[in-house]
């Protein structure tokens, strides 16, 4: 069976990737990282997550980001929220956390080279991206080329590595119309960069999350502080 190494964290995104790698006939080895975040509580939805979908494995790897800062999801700094569509999509926001995706998936692909698996997973998409660089199409492919040349796997040609990012070009309503498709429990997600009992329902990443389901025309199953 095909084995992919899958990156979950948590959220709406990572968790439909997921249903798609098994729904393609792979073999998920789930891949979560404790980055130092602001809270815990999307790792502990990416182990609900992972279990849902039936990983063969779920690696938590603990790398704190904390120690370099420079993010408010990773830093002393606040959360912005209430932001407008217009502010949104202009730059890039103060929860960018420098190089999480390349290093996330370094990880990923260290993983991969051990257990066996061509294919790595990450559920980002250049349509709401909300300004993160490393959630690019460019990105990706310059990924892949690094992947080929900096392993031991790739060298010898025993395995020619890949990453897939099935949601890319989807919108966030287009994620969940494929995720309810596919039967994902988004009550098992966690979306909010905040840290409360509650999701917030202002930061960005609640705000884009909620317009989704609102496009869908279903309502989003968790409980928000301020819908």
């Amino acid at each position: 069976m095909k084995k992919a190494v899958t990156l979950i964290s948590g959220g709406l995104d990572s968790a439909t990737a997921a249903a798609l790698t098994v729904s393609s006939d792979y073999e998920l080895y789930a891949l979560t990282i404790a980055y130092g975040q602001r809270h815990a509580r999307e790792v502990q939805a990416a182990a609900q997550v992972a279990i849902s979908l039936g990983a063969r494995e779920h690696k938590i790897v603990d790398i704190s980001l904390r120690e370099i800062g420079g993010s408010a999801l990773t830093a002393d700094i606040p959360v912005p929220l209430g932001r407008d569509a217009d502010a949104m999509s202009h730059g890039i926001p103060i929860t960018y956390v420098p190089a999480r995706n390349t290093i996330f998936l370094a990880v990923a692909l260290g993983y991969a080279e051990v257990v066996g698996a061509d294919t790595l997973v990450i559920g980002v998409n250049q349509v709401d991206y909300s300004g993160y660089p490393d959630c690019r199409q460019e990105f990706l492919d310059a990924f892949n080329t690094l992947a080929n040349l900096a392993t031991k796997a790739g060298v010898e040609g025993t395995q020619h590595f890949h990453v897939w990012a099935p949601l890319i070009t989807m919108t966030k309503a287009e994620i969940i119309r494929t995720g309810l498709r596919l039967g994902v429990d988004y009550g098992l997600t966690w979306s909010c960069y905040e840290g409360n009992a509650l999701p917030c329902g202002q930061c960005d990443s609640c705000q884009i999350r909620l317009a989704g389901f609102a496009e869908v025309g279903v309502n989003d199953p968790l409980t928000y502080q301020m819908p």
